[in-house]
């Protein structure tokens, strides 16, 4: 997937992500965004294995949590960090759009992955669609997984989705579908 930056996607459960540019310092390259999140509204629990993401709230107030772990809060100017292979989600906790900025290192699929994903809750509504979720999380399964899907869907439901819509053609929308970086 060739893009130009800035690149943004949104989607109708109130999520709006640019990706505004690369930096590389020591090396590493950093893909930086901006977020608008509507209130309630956020990523479920989710994974980047190989990926730090942080987050820096410009206006508004960023709930977060890692499985088990309390709720904690950001306003302006406080940032949160989750290393590569920390599940997390994150939410607008409050009662205006929440904006941030911040970055994930390094890029890899993410822009491919979450472009699919948003066009996918789309298309189907407020949640991506069980073959869409099921293809990107097999073919990206090095990179990310959600954790908020039930382990029987994820490991018994999933695969059937997998062979019976591959079976029927429906990959052929992830034609352009870069290769995994890791196996």
């Amino acid at each position: 997937m060739k893009i130009t930056l800035p690149y943004t996607i949104k989607n109708k459960a109130g999520e709006k992500l640019t990706f505004t540019g690369i930096t590389v310092k020591d090396g590493i390259e950093y893909l930086e965004a901006e977020n608008e999140v509507q209130p309630g509204a956020g990523p479920p629990m989710h994974v980047h294995y190989r990926q730090d993401e942080s987050l820096t709230v410009v206006s508004g107030r960023m709930g977060y949590q890692e499985p088990g772990g309390e709720a904690k809060y950001a306003g302006p100017g406080e940032s949160a960090l989750f290393k590569a292979g920390t599940p997390h989600r994150f939410w607008n906790a409050g009662t205006d759009v929440l904006f941030c900025k911040g970055y994930i290192t390094p890029p890899d699929n993410v822009v491919y992955f979450l472009s699919e994903m948003y066009k996918s809750i789309d298309q189907n509504g407020s949640r991506p669609g069980m073959y869409d979720v099921a293809f990107l999380l097999h073919r990206y399964r090095s990179e990310f997984d959600m954790l908020g899907i039930p382990g029987f869907v994820r490991k018994v439901l999933f695969p059937v989705v997998l062979f019976f819509g591959n079976l029927t053609g429906k990959h052929r929308k992830f034609a352009d579908a870069p290769p995994p970086l890791y196996h």
